[in-house]
């Protein structure tokens, strides 16, 4: 492990915390082959400094997703995993272990089924405001002197890590349930993610999608939030890049006409939104793709599927 990270900060050891464990750590510039072991905890990661590409192996599949500051990561628990990747610059995170108890009984207090991690996991995998807020200011609340980094708070002991722990736990659980809008409103989203389907490939406007789902705009960007976790926008650039990732894997189709299949103005608006989504250029992809497919690896969108 030394020769990977080093540990810049330890919740047990400099707050003495045993309901919360919160490390730093600044990492090596590259690694291959680096094992992580499955743990029984939740396991949050943070990004916080640093520009890289995270390939990860586990559960008989390859991801390949980038790693830049605000990235998060929820480490599904017993699921062992290794890492390969290329930093730019230095790669630095925060990394929150909840204990599995306090999981288990903010679950208990919730109700409901057993919780989906696999589906938690995806979830927070397209950012979590709440959270990355929470996690950035841990350090600084369990910091010998109160402050680290650009958070400043006096000094908190394992009843303010308990407390941390029970939100962070219910606010992740009550991520994964179904808080989607009911009704005519539900129905006008339906609509709405159906046309953005069937016009892929055409310039749609925020007020073209509205007016199909037949809901004025600042209405329709609401309900369909709400609905769905996602901007309209953020939506539909998904969908675009679920299509171009599909031409890059089955056809021989040069960039600018996957670009013109799949709703962007030209390659270079397709190369932008491919790179902030993907973590690569459609051609790196495309190379990534094929290399993949012969050694039995899968490459992995940027967020849920």
């Amino acid at each position: 492990m030394d020769a990977y990270v080093r540990r810049t900060y330890c919740s047990w050891q400099e707050a003495g915390w045993r309901s919360l464990l919160v490390q730093c750590f600044t990492h090596a510039r590259e690694a291959e082959s680096f094992p992580l072991p499955g743990v029984a905890d939740l396991h949050l990661v943070l990004c916080t400094g640093g520009d890289a590409v995270m390939r990860t192996r586990g559960a008989g599949r390859a991801t390949r997703r980038r790693w830049a500051p605000g990235r998060l990561e929820l480490m599904v628990p017993g699921l062992p995993t290794v890492r390969d990747y290329r930093a730019t610059s230095t790669v630095r995170t925060v990394q929150v272990h909840l204990p599995r108890a306090a999981v288990e009984r903010a679950a208990a207090e919730l109700g409901g089924p057993e919780p989906d991690f696999e589906a938690l996991s995806a979830s927070l995998a397209s950012g979590d405001p709440v959270v990355e807020h929470v996690v950035r200011a841990l350090p600084a609340a369990g910091a010998a002197d109160g402050t680290y980094g650009t958070y400043s708070v006096n000094g908190a002991n394992d009843a303010y890590a308990e407390s941390a722990a029970a939100f962070l736990a219910t606010h992740l659980l009550l991520g994964g349930r179904d808080h989607r809008v009911p009704g005519p409103e539900r129905a006008a989203v339906r609509r709405a993610i159906a046309v953005m389907r069937e016009r892929l490939a055409d310039p749609l406007t925020l007020a073209d999608i509205a007016a199909e789902a037949h809901l004025s705009v600042y209405h329709f960007v609401r309900v369909f939030r709400e609905d769905t976790g996602e901007t309209p926008h953020r939506f539909l650039t998904r969908l675009r890049i679920e299509r171009a990732r599909r031409l890059l894997d089955t056809t021989g189709l040069t960039i600018e006409r996957i670009a013109e299949r799949c709703g962007f103005a030209g390659p270079g608006g397709l190369s932008s939104a491919f790179l902030a989504h993907v973590g690569v250029r459609p051609s790196v992809y495309r190379q990534i793709a094929s290399t993949d497919a012969q050694s039995g690896a899968c490459p992995e969108a940027d967020g849920p599927p």
